[in-house]
């Protein structure tokens, strides 16, 4: 499968060092993109991740950290290096320790910075092809265009070359096994089963047998021998759903099998060796869990080898209109239906709403539209039924509109492939009115072609 070149995003407010960082890289073999403010920095992460990000520390507006530190909260395996004057290199050191990758004086010696960049790109996830890598049959069932998701999805793609375990964190319905299945697509078991389980939805007597299996006359009811699920997945992959409503004396046994990589099905008397890759999931905090000793910390130190944290659907609104037109389309062809798509009324209700059943919520929301729907267009009163909205839900007005406002000039923007005339017209506004709003919310036109 082919890769991107390594790319870098350089940002400076002052445009002679951006041109010279430019003609260096572009020198050593990288594909290099620029931004002569945070905040347009911050617009071209809306579009395509770079490997490596090089800013400034001192710009007008938001400064190098404030950038670094909401880049690190969204994606915290892309590396950033700062560039500093002399007078700010303790600034500079201290910021390493909060998480920057490196940190260059200036001015500064070609050789270091090549240096530096190798060792971060390096350390930074490939990146696929970006439409090879958005379209792979791996990652299929998950749709979004979310820079953050994204993230997530290229440590989910590194970490199934392995075998680790993996812990998958994220709130009910944020889609904790698709990812698991995306992993296992993923990885070199994938031939071999993929197999879930809720431990939250098996009462306790009979998750042991569930899990490792029973022999014939084991108990009451045993009247043959019965397979569990480690051997069922003997060979591919064991998704432990909900893990952290395990039963305390289950987690022991789990443990015991993850140390010796064999079950003991109940009743037997010989164990059975299995070759299962694990990953577990939980909308729970595990750590918080094992603190109030509910959970057991070694157990949870086998299963916590790799952590992946599904952002919340209210984290990734840019991926509502996505999500929101794939259901009604699907959904359509289910109960026979013409659906076009949405008032753009109620797709602002959608967009903003506050989800906390996540994906799952807003799957069960189209839904109901879609059954109840008797035109082509999907209104704002079904949506507002589907929602069962009430004061407490909503945001304020500024907040909503704000925000409704930039998902959507990002989703016109990337249709229309950064044409302003285009996504002017898509929008049903001039072509000033259109600019000023672009440049209300700091996103720069040229970023999406």
């Amino acid at each position: 499968m082919s890769t991107l070149t390594p790319k870098v995003l350089v940002v400076d407010d002052d445009t002679d060092l951006l041109a010279l960082l430019s003609m260096r890289l572009e020198a050593a073999g990288y594909t290099v993109e620029t931004a002569t403010s945070a905040e347009i920095a911050l617009s071209k992460l809306d579009v395509s991740r770079p490997q490596l990000i090089i800013t400034d520390m001192r710009m007008s507006g938001m400064d190098g950290m404030a950038l670094f530190e909401q880049i690190h909260r969204a994606m915290p395996t892309l590396p950033v290096i700062i560039l500093t004057a002399h007078g700010s290199i303790p600034d500079a050191v201290a910021a390493t320790q909060q998480g920057v990758f490196g940190y260059l004086a200036k001015p500064f010696d070609s050789k270091i910075l090549l240096t530096q960049v190798a060792q971060a790109i390096a350390l930074s996830p490939q990146i696929e092809a970006d439409s090879e890598h958005a379209n792979a049959a791996w990652r299929s069932t998950i749709i979004t265009q979310s820079a953050a998701m994204e993230d997530v999805l290229n440590k989910a793609h590194l970490v199934a070359m392995g075998d680790a375990s993996v812990l998958i964190h994220g709130e009910s319905g944020t889609g904790k096994e698709l990812l698991a299945q995306a992993i296992h697509q993923a990885s070199p078991r994938r031939r071999r089963p993929f197999v879930a389980i809720n431990c939250a939805a098996i009462p306790e007597q009979l998750l042991e047998s569930e899990l490792f299996g029973h022999v014939k006359g084991a108990f009451t009811g045993a009247v043959r021998d019965h397979k569990g699920l480690f051997q069922a997945a003997e060979g591919g992959t064991l998704l432990l759903d909900e893990i952290g409503d395990m039963p305390a004396l289950l987690q022991v046994k789990l443990l015991r099998v993850l140390q010796e990589r064999q079950v003991r099905p109940v009743g037997a008397t010989q164990p059975i060796p299995v070759d299962v890759r694990i990953i577990s999931a939980t909308h729970r905090d595990l750590h918080a869990e094992v603190a109030a000793g509910n959970f057991r910390e070694d157990l949870y130190y086998r299963l916590h080898v790799v952590a992946l944290t599904i952002p919340a659907l209210a984290q990734r609104r840019e991926d509502v209109p996505l999500l929101a037109n794939h259901f009604a389309h699907t959904l359509a062809d289910k109960y026979h239906k013409t659906i076009n798509g949405y008032a753009p009324e109620a797709m602002a209700l959608l967009v903003n709403a506050a989800w906390p059943g996540n994906v799952r919520q807003l799957m069960n929301v189209v839904e109901q539209c879609v059954v109840l729907s008797t035109t082509p267009l999907i209104t704002t009163a079904l949506v507002l039924d589907a929602l069962h909205k009430t004061e407490d839900q909503l945001t304020s007005f500024e907040d909503a509109r704000k925000q409704f406002e930039r998902t959507y000039l990002v989703c016109v923007l990337k249709i229309a492939g950064g044409n302003v005339t285009q996504a002017a017209k898509l929008a049903q506004r001039n072509r000033t009115e259109f600019y000023k709003l672009l440049q209300r919310h700091n996103l720069d036109p040229s970023v999406f072609k």
